[in-house]
């Protein structure tokens, strides 16, 4: 197999993955309605027992979710209010459809996520004891629905979120404090749409698919604390807002009694994602593992353990003969240093490419599932053994790169760089190693 060859085969991994993580899809796998029974996951709701039946939520996968539950109501759906990010809203409701899709910033929370959430509360609150509240929840839900608690503003969340992004926190870090300074996260929207009954259909973009974590669990109980909260800033050296103790506020636990009426279902997860690689690489001929659906830390150090499994693959045969296909997944952190542009994908890519050099017949992919790597327009990028030498012919300094956090424009100029557009799927991330 050639490089090229590989790129090729990766590619299909890639088709097959997100094809069985598209939103719409796990949807009708986990809900269907019999006449006037609703069917989510073998529990059944008689629709004729409810006066109204909402749809809320948010996160990047909210438009075909969305479409998806509202073809299944069809006439039962009384309204519904989603938020996704900017580019996201395709493949939503149909036109003339009383649901509405809005769009807000992500990773950085804006204006347009704050009157988002506003919506979606205000719908929320409509529900009676005698209503049905459907929650469509999908990775970057945190970013989208944002309701700073009273005392914080948008401002002191942009901060607080940009600090988080650049210090290398994980995201159960991140969304430990995010839970804290919201009205809505952290299962305070569960707190407003009760004594409704609700639903919530949630596309995991978490390691091991903890509900408190995903969006930062606007529904289900938190598990974390205001304590908790304030050692994570505290850990990575992020100022708290003046006042901060008073601020932050104490989430709904377990046993509060707001969550009694509420069924909680994961339609989709990284682990579908690379399953469905596994399956497809099987398919066309490789010896395949699945590593791992659990990895996390530091980009460039990840990148260091995939370039040595890859070796011991091509020059021993393990942990599988060429031709190999090692897949994992999960989501790494870049503590920021430099001033580049990149994304976690991008730099665990260009930290292989180092740690690759001079090795043939070896490509990997590293690939964020919803076609965004950080604040780039890329998914991620392939690298080979040849990549270093490639980019030194160009003029390119990989190292230098690396310690600027600079990997999106080191790709971009070797023709390198993954670009899907929006996937409207999000369950972390996947890499691919191929072993020719």
């Amino acid at each position: 197999m050639t490089n090229r060859d590989l790129r090729a085969d990766a590619r299909k991994l890639q088709r097959a993955a997100l094809a069985a993580v598209e939103p719409a899809a796990a949807v009708r796998r986990h809900v269907h309605r019999e006449e006037s029974t609703l069917v989510v996951a073998g529990q059944r709701y008689g629709l004729d027992d409810y006066e109204h039946v909402f749809v809320i939520g948010g996160g990047k996968a909210a438009a075909p979710m969305s479409a998806a539950i509202t073809d299944i109501l069809d006439d039962r759906l009384t309204k519904g209010a989603l938020v996704t990010k900017y580019g996201y809203s395709d493949g939503g409701p149909p036109p003339g459809s009383n649901v509405r899709i809005l769009e807000a910033g992500h990773p950085m929370p804006d204006e347009n996520s704050v009157c988002g959430a506003q919506i979606v509360v205000a719908l929320a609150q409509q529900a009676t004891e005698h209503d049905l509240v459907i929650c469509l929840i999908s990775g970057g839900g945190s970013a989208l629905l944002t309701l700073p608690a009273p005392g914080l503003t948008l401002a002191h969340l942009r901060a607080l979120t940009d600090a988080l992004l650049r210090s290398g926190a994980t995201i159960n870090e991140m969304n430990t404090v995010r839970k804290h300074w919201s009205r809505l996260k952290g299962g305070n929207l569960a707190r407003l749409i009760a004594p409704a009954t609700s639903i919530t259909l949630i596309l995991s973009d978490v390691v091991g698919d903890p509900l408190d974590v995903i969006a930062s669990g606007p529904t289900t109980p938190d598990t974390t604390s205001m304590k908790d909260a304030l050692n994570v800033l505290e850990r990575y050296g992020i100022e708290v807002p003046e006042n901060g103790t008073a601020i932050f506020q104490e989430t709904p636990k377990p046993g509060d009694s707001i969550f009694e009426q509420g069924q909680h279902v994961i339609i989709g997860s990284n682990h579908a994602a690379a399953a469905a690689a596994v399956e497809e690489a099987n398919r066309l001929g490789f010896n395949t593992l699945l590593l791992s659906t659990h990895i996390e830390g530091e980009a460039r150090e990840a990148a260091k353990i995939a370039a040595a499994l890859a070796k011991s693959a091509r020059s021993q045969g393990y942990p599988a003969p060429p031709p190999a296909c090692l897949v994992w997944g999960g989501e790494t952190t870049v503590t920021v240093r430099g001033p580049g542009k990149g994304g976690r994908n991008q730099e665990l890519a260009l930290a292989a490419a180092l740690a690759l050099e001079g090795w043939s017949g070896i490509l990997m992919m590293a690939l964020a599932t919803d076609g965004t790597d950080g604040p780039t327009d890329a998914g991620g990028a392939f690298v080979t053994g040849e990549t270093a030498a490639r980019a030194r012919a160009l003029g390119l300094d990989p190292r230098a790169a690396l310690a600027a956090n600079d990997s999106y424009p080191f790709f971009d100029a070797l023709d390198d760089l993954i670009h899907t557009g929006p996937t409207g799927t999000n369950v972390n991330d996947l890499l691919f190693i191929l072993v020719g």
